[in-house]
């Protein structure tokens, strides 16, 4: 009874936990509520780890001594409130792995920016010979890399679900890039609820950590001034002169750690864009802080190649430019998309809104919006906020269609940007299937 680990959910982060379980001398049971693909079945099988699908067998669950959930089960569902109810000890995937490493870990989270300034801080440490794993949100499970070595850094994209479900893990580097409205359907409808979430990335940091922040987000900056953070703060502006930090001075980024300065203009950065430069700021403070060579971060800042689905240039056609932003999940992130384009855009989105107040991109929406083309099962909310501001407004229930809508609705010089500020889960398996079908839709015009 005392060493059954029970997995609910198997996808990447469930497959590795239990694979993980198992080497450590766990009984492990997995089970889930939906079809699992074919890939992890045979990692489970070749195992010899139980599970099941399409559903969840209590008496097979609850006799769990701990359980590991997959981020995306949310409390409401009725075995989790029966596990709670139970008192049986429910954690992340990260947390469960992070018990067998002895690696220097790097977290970040943020409304956005989060997967692009991981793969940056990765993709620095890789080229300068660090020994480092990438996990959580982007790659492999960092439990089932976590079978075949350790490692002397990690460094970890943390979503407020997972970190939901942390509880004694350390983060040595922490990084929160922002937080705006995203999730408010998991948190009711609360901001607070969201935003300390967030905020558990420090929540066992030592005084020897350090918590990187952005100075010029109002809601973290309340937030730091309010709570008793133990780790070193790194703040970063772009507005401000922030000595240790990083900061913006004509056109050029400063970045001071230990009472040494690099200076880079922003336009020698592979990332552009004013939501970039703050991506870049965040990462290369952990550069800094991990004494990496001036040059080396230089390089990587500069020959960095940017992550697919986020603003991602798929093809001209007809000199309309086709740009897939998929991962533009929440109406922050369309925004910044919307943001940095400077023709007539025609606007694929929509999708399971998660409580989107459309307010925030109104203004871009007039000036920038020739017509938008509704990508999603329920529409309605998009045409009574948009029918007033967009002359043209058209409902599309696959990429395929929504493309060819773009197309036919478009001219030379426009842009079609699909940037959905909702989930993808009602037509799509996630945001990459929806990416990948958008430019596939594309390929065909």
């Amino acid at each position: 009874m005392n060493n059954r680990i029970v997995i609910l959910g198997a996808g990447e982060s469930g497959t590795g936990a239990a694979v993980l379980a198992q080497k450590k001398g766990f009984d492990v049971f997995v089970s889930d509520k939906g079809k699992i693909q074919q890939k992890y079945k045979d990692i489970l099988n070749q195992h010899g780890i139980n599970w099941e699908e399409e559903k969840h067998t209590e008496e097979l669950i609850l006799n769990a001594s701990e359980v590991i959930k997959s981020p995306g089960i949310p409390e409401k569902a009725p075995l989790i409130k029966e596990l709670r109810s139970r008192n049986i000890s429910m954690i992340s995937e990260i947390e469960f792995a992070l018990r067998y490493t002895k690696a220097k870990i790097i977290g970040i989270t943020g409304t956005n920016g989060k997967t692009t300034t991981t793969l940056l801080t990765y993709h620095i440490l890789k080229k300068a010979g660090v020994d480092v794993c990438l996990a959580g949100n982007v790659g492999k499970s960092l439990a089932l890399q976590l079978t075949e070595k350790d490692f002397e850094y990690c460094v970890i994209e943390l979503s407020s679900f997972q970190l939901d479900d942390m509880y004694n893990s350390r983060i040595n580097i922490s990084v929160i890039t922002n937080i705006t409205e995203d999730h408010l359907d998991r948190y009711d409808y609360k901001m607070e609820k969201y935003v300390d979430s967030k905020f558990r990335i420090t929540q066992n940091q030592q005084p020897d950590d350090a918590f990187i922040y952005c100075y010029d987000d109002e809601i973290i900056a309340a937030q730091v001034a309010k709570k008793k953070l133990q780790a070193q703060p790194f703040p970063f502006s772009i507005k401000e002169k922030k000595v240790p930090g990083a900061y913006l001075e004509n056109e050029n980024l400063n970045l001071t750690i230990n009472n040494q300065t690099f200076i880079m203009s922003i336009h020698e950065l592979a990332l552009q864009g004013k939501h970039n430069i703050y991506n870049t700021m965040a990462a290369g403070i952990v550069g800094r802080l991990l004494d990496l060579r001036k040059e080396s971060i230089r390089e990587s800042l500069s020959d960095f190649q940017n992550v697919e689905h986020r603003l991602e240039k798929v093809s001209k056609v007809h000199g309309i430019e086709f740009i897939n932003d998929s991962k533009a999940t929440n109406i922050n992130s369309a925004w910044y998309a919307l943001e940095s384009i400077n023709t007539p855009i025609i606007w694929i989105m929509g999708g399971v809104d998660k409580g989107n107040n459309y307010e925030m991109v109104m203004d871009l929406v007039r000036l920038k919006v020739k017509a938008i083309v509704c990508l999603g099962v329920d529409n309605k909310k998009i045409h009574d906020t948009f029918k007033d501001v967009v002359q043209t407004i058209v409902d599309t229930t696959s990429a395929s269609e929504a493309v060819k809508a773009s197309y036919r609705l478009g001219k030379k010089g426009d842009t079609v940007l699909l940037a959905p500020a909702c989930a993808s889960f009602d037509l799509f398996e996630n945001y990459e299937d929806r990416g990948r079908q958008f430019k596939k839709a594309v390929q065909q015009l």
